[in-house]
């Protein structure tokens, strides 16, 4: 889902009125092509012994080593196999009815445009090597994608119920940038994480952020940075729990709950929380500074 308020009102021009799009993968150029390689040569030396043991399955169940931008038809083919999710293309962001409608009946939207060559490690629109790279694979772990659709089902609740800037924080932590334990070791799973070569290395070696146990009300509450890397991370224990919270926990009660407790802050660590990692916000402090 987007945090961007420059979202259409309408679908663009030549879009269906779910607001997808042929692939039309074919007009893919060359340079477009190469730029894929490389982003993924540098994602696989550095994913192994970081990446969760779902994703790396699914990585390979996908068949993503394949040279070039991912053909949708032919990805979705394989995928639909495996968990019953197909990608579509859109032109970029789409509205969150449209994007939790699409989630719930799996169905995941994917930006038919790859960034330039100098613009290898940062576009703050998410473009396909982020949304196929860093999203696909984890649709093809059967209890991970089964969340996803709970969470798009949610999501069409959420916004009868006012509770979407809640339900968003969920997706930050989780989808976009969650941490599972795995036999001891933390593990990136967030798309957010896996399809960027400097926080891939953040996300587990560096002192900085904070990396807490994860709980739902908790995660719900706390504000999150959408221009650098995470001051904070949450852990889940597994996907199996991640799922079994989602599905039993009726969300009304709780946005309810929240909604006259204060935000908690990027960076802040409560009496109750479940500590992995105190981080020192080295980073963040020096960024801070030099913006300053």
């Amino acid at each position: 889902m987007t945090n961007d308020s420059h979202v259409l009102d309408s679908p663009p021009e030549g879009a269906a009125a779910d607001w997808t799009i042929p692939q039309d993968w074919g007009r893919f150029t060359a340079a477009e092509h190469a730029v894929w390689d490389t982003l993924y040569a540098r994602q696989a030396k550095l994913l192994p012994g970081r990446a969760s043991k779902a994703y790396l399955r699914g990585l390979d169940a996908l068949q993503l080593s394949t040279s070039g931008i991912p053909n949708f038809e032919e990805l979705s083919e394989r995928l639909m196999k495996l968990t019953g999710w197909q990608v579509v293309a859109v032109h970029g962001l789409v509205p969150d009815d449209v994007f939790f409608d699409h989630m719930a009946n799996r169905r995941f939207v994917a930006g038919n445009f790859i960034r330039r060559a100098d613009q290898l490690d940062y576009l703050q629109e998410p473009d396909v090597f982020h949304d196929v790279f860093g999203h696909v694979p984890m649709l093809a772990d059967p209890v991970f994608a089964d969340y996803c659709v709970a969470y798009g089902e949610g999501g069409k609740r959420a916004l009868e119920l006012g509770g979407l800037n809640y339900l968003s924080r969920l997706y930050w932590y989780t989808v976009e940038f969650g941490l599972i334990q795995e036999d001891g070791e933390l593990r990136i799973y967030g798309s957010g994480i896996v399809s960027s070569a400097a926080e891939s290395n953040f996300a587990l070696e560096d002192p900085s952020p904070n990396r807490l146990g994860f709980d739902l009300k908790r995660v719900m509450r706390t504000e999150y940075r959408i221009d650098d890397f995470q001051q904070n991370y949450f852990v889940i224990p597994s996907f199996d729990e991640l799922l079994r919270v989602t599905v039993e926990t009726d969300f009304a009660p709780l946005y309810e709950a929240i909604k006259p407790l204060p935000d908690i802050r990027i960076a802040d660590i409560l009496p109750e929380d479940v500590v992995i990692t105190r981080g020192t916000q080295a980073y963040a402090r020096t960024r801070d500074e030099g913006r300053g």
